[in-house]
């Protein structure tokens, strides 16, 4: 099932797209959905980030050929490099990257994990029953400031540094999906979901050790190699096999 958050008379609201057709999804999010009223073709509405995290925790340096591609030197880690970045950076299918002032700032494209109810310590072998399906993840970052600060919180937690969606996809298989980025059109980042050091099971066990993860908590699983500039004018496209792709033009700042 793909669900997404769109907005139907200027109010959020649930729905199921099947075939490209957005329907009314009635019920809980996190319980049991049916689908409703048509509410038209899903493109031709507006799209909200496609659920409401208390947090995002992102995962860095979890692909091999990521972590060398600017430094050969840079050790592979021996566990998940975990960071935050706020709900306000969220971002929905559709909408504006905004870049504040910088010399680079990147896209990064990332499966992401919605988890479905709370997880507390739990073992890698149910991790996946606590979650709710996936979704594409874009992990904006300022490479000034990622260098400058010699952490990420201020480099990746800009507004609209975190874009989502479009759907949550509730029956895909994480472990093996194609992942790409496409900067204008022009593919820059190519690879499989299966080439994670930390493959998604581990990743909500291992988080779920550090801290409590609620429902609708979001865990961004990492990037792959080529990532790159994005610059006013550009359209940077998320795509993950079974999921969907994620589309946002990127602007200046005001």
């Amino acid at each position: 099932m793909k669900v997404a958050r769109v907005l139907v008379a200027g109010q959020p609201a649930l729905a199921i797209v099947e075939g490209g057709i957005a329907y009314r999804a009635e019920g809980d999010l996190f319980g049991q959905l049916r689908r409703g009223p048509e509410l038209g073709p899903f493109d031709q509405l507006a799209v909200l980030p496609p659920v409401e995290p208390t947090k995002i925790v992102a995962v860095g340096l979890n692909y091999a050929a990521h972590v060398t591609e600017n430094d050969p030197t840079r050790q592979i880690p021996d566990e998940p490099v975990i960071f935050m970045k706020p709900p306000s950076a969220l971002l929905g299918h559709g909408g504006r990257i905004l870049l504040p002032p910088g010399n680079r700032i990147d896209y990064e494209a990332e499966l992401c994990i919605v988890i479905g109810r709370k997880a507390y310590r739990v073992p890698e072998s149910a991790a996946l029953a606590y979650v709710l399906g996936y979704t594409c993840g874009n992990d904006v970052s300022h490479r000034d400031f990622q260098r400058k600060d010699g952490q990420w919180v201020r480099a990746k937690g800009f507004d609209t540094f975190c874009p989502l969606g479009p759907v949550i996809e509730t029956e895909v298989d994480p472990r093996d999906l194609a992942i790409q980025s496409r900067l204008n059109g022009e593919v820059r980042q190519s690879s499989r979901t299966s080439n994670m050091l930390f493959g998604p099971a581990f990743l909500v066990s291992f988080i779920s050790n550090v801290m409590t993860l609620e429902p609708g908590d979001v865990i961004m699983t990492g990037t792959p190699e080529g990532v790159g500039p994005m610059r006013p004018g550009d359209v940077i496209e998320v795509e993950v096999e079974g999921i969907g792709i994620l589309r946002n033009p990127v602007a200046s700042r005001d």
